[in-house]
């Protein structure tokens, strides 16, 4: 999609959520990215949209809807569920999946570090894993800690790099094997188990991944360590 087409449905948009406002100026441009990710920000009466040039081949309606999303978000005005719903669907389509992936391989440069720790080895726990639930037939992944001690993120699996990251607060003589044990296994899960798409939603836990998670032992006593943490 051109530029010159753009202007048109970011004006539209912006008097569909602001009917007596004066139009600001728009200066709207395609970015490359490393993810499907999209920027707004005002300075001086001048809005800056930085889209992802992903964006450059959608359909119109999925344009329109990233257009109210982000004016939306920038006025703090209630995001339309029917516009949240429609982006989400395209952006969620198998073939974007498939291409934002590549494009994170391509532009997407992953941090990573040694996946020796002070305290425990990832590599050691995946294979110890691996050799207990799968017997040994899973190939283990690109393993690292986290560069920070991560609360919020604790873990997760990045199929755009074949990596698991895990926080390096697990990395400490106070934090019991079985909860990183726990951790590493429901990472190995996602790998086992990919996301997948349910209309418009995307499922991360499906009910495979779910049941195969209940085949880990002393799981309610691994998940309450957790939450400690």
């Amino acid at each position: 999609m051109l530029l010159e087409t753009l202007l048109p449905i970011f004006h539209r948009t912006y008097r569909e959520l602001r009917p007596r406002a004066p139009m600001p100026v728009f200066s709207i441009r395609f970015y490359p990215y490393a993810n499907l990710n999209h920027t707004i920000r005002i300075r001086q009466d001048v809005v800056y949209v930085r889209l992802s040039d992903l964006l450059e081949g959608a359909p119109e309606t999925a344009i329109e809807a990233i257009a109210h999303i982000l004016i939306a978000k920038l006025y703090r005005k209630p995001i339309e569920p029917a516009h949240a719903a429609r982006y989400r669907r395209w952006a969620s389509s198998q073939a974007m999946a498939q291409q934002s992936e590549r494009v994170r391989q391509l532009r997407g440069r992953k941090p990573m570090v040694s996946p020796q720790g002070h305290v425990y080895d990832l590599e050691a726990i995946f294979e110890e894993l691996n050799t207990r639930f799968f017997h040994g037939l899973m190939a283990r992944p690109r393993m690292s800690w986290s560069r920070e001690r991560a609360r919020r993120l604790l873990g997760h699996y990045d199929p755009a790099h074949h990596a698991i990251v895990v926080s390096r607060i697990f990395d400490d003589l106070r934090v019991p094997k079985l909860a990183l044990e726990y951790l590493v296994y429901h990472e190995m899960l996602h790998l086992r188990h990919p996301v997948k798409l349910r209309g418009s939603r995307r499922c991360i836990h499906p009910a495979a991944f779910r049941a195969e998670e209940k085949l880990f032992p002393q799981l309610a006593e691994a998940k309450a360590m957790l939450k400690r943490l």
